[in-house]
């Protein structure tokens, strides 16, 4: 079966090419498609990837948004017209969502944030089937359109981090501290303080700090999961780094109301390292869990790989 991927971002960048490695195995063939975006097109290549670029991120108003997703549309609708793919498989990809449905191309669609609300109503709707963690309710999902859901006992992460071999160590002085700045263009996060500045200054006696700043086009990219794997403390907004950082067993502090979400909080229940804090409480639970990795093996041999849920999917359709 011909099986379209297209990613957005990094994190689908990482899921896409897990889900399609495994596809490909099994003899389908792919087509990849991505944005072009800060994380996406380095990730790729480091990944063994290379996907055809189709639009590019402009997150400066509205209005290019808007039409950088209305271009997008357009040239998937000219690549497929004659040939469309047999399945198209995303996380949340708007783009993918609004062509697929409108070739009557079945869509599979994972999703894990019913806080972006904007992305959901864009993109569930569409789903013929959505695959999601059990942490999330069904009833957060059906409220935004999802017709036939199908849960697994995991987390999305878990498609690449699960068997992830990791590089040598980068040389980097420990203790290693790694802090996400929260993703401020994104439409969920449009009335959240960044905090970021503030917890590099309060941790920097505590060790060597690394700063991921988003959107920073000038820098050379950093393999944030390679360095996550190394690193001996991780504090983020509570996005996919935190569960990345917290399947690793690397102490990951959550410091934002946005990130008690609810595969966040299934992971904590999990057993996974971890933790919800005020910003006030930084300084304090850094000192406390720097370098107290938790080995893991046990609670994650417990999870479901959600590519082998995806694959059985495909072959139901195939069928």
């Amino acid at each position: 079966m011909r099986i379209w991927y297209d990613a957005c971002t990094g994190k689908h960048i990482r899921y896409g090419s897990a889900i399609t490695q495994q596809l490909r195995k099994k003899g389908h063939q792919i087509i990849f498609t991505a944005r072009k975006h800060p994380d996406t097109i380095p990730l790729a290549r480091i990944l063994g990837e290379n996907p055809r670029i189709v639009g590019e991120y402009k997150p400066s108003s509205l209005s290019t948004r808007l039409e950088e997703s209305a271009k997008r549309v357009i040239e998937f609708s000219r690549m497929f017209q004659d040939d469309p793919p047999d399945i198209a498989i995303a996380h949340q990809s708007v783009e993918l969502c609004r062509t697929a449905f409108g070739l009557g191309i079945p869509i599979i669609l994972t999703a894990d944030t019913p806080h972006a609300l904007a992305v959901n109503r864009l993109t569930i709707p569409f789903a013929t089937v959505v695959v999601a963690s059990k942490a999330i309710p069904s009833k957060a999902l059906k409220e935004n359109g999802a017709k036939k859901i199908v849960f697994f006992d995991g987390v999305d992460e878990l498609a690449w981090i699960k068997n992830l071999k990791t590089p040598a160590s980068p040389k980097l002085r420990k203790p290693l501290i790694v802090v996400r700045q929260l993703e401020t263009k994104a439409v969920y996060a449009k009335n959240q303080t960044d905090y970021s500045d503030s917890v590099v200054k309060q941790l920097k006696p505590l060790g060597n700090i690394v700063f991921l700043k988003r959107y920073n086009k000038k820098k050379e990219f950093i393999d944030s999961v390679n360095l996550v794997a190394h690193s001996d403390l991780v504090i983020s907004a509570g996005g996919t780094l935190a569960r990345e950082a917290a399947l690793l067993g690397v102490p990951s502090i959550v410091v934002t109301e946005i990130g008690k979400t609810y595969v966040n909080k299934y992971l904590t229940e999990k057993g996974f390292p971890l933790f919800f804090i005020s910003k006030e409480k930084i300084l304090q639970t850094s000192k406390r869990y720097v370098g107290k990795r938790k080995d893991v093996k046990k609670e994650l041999s417990k999870l479901q790989n959600p590519v082998y849920i995806i694959e059985k999917i495909v072959n139901k359709i195939s069928k």
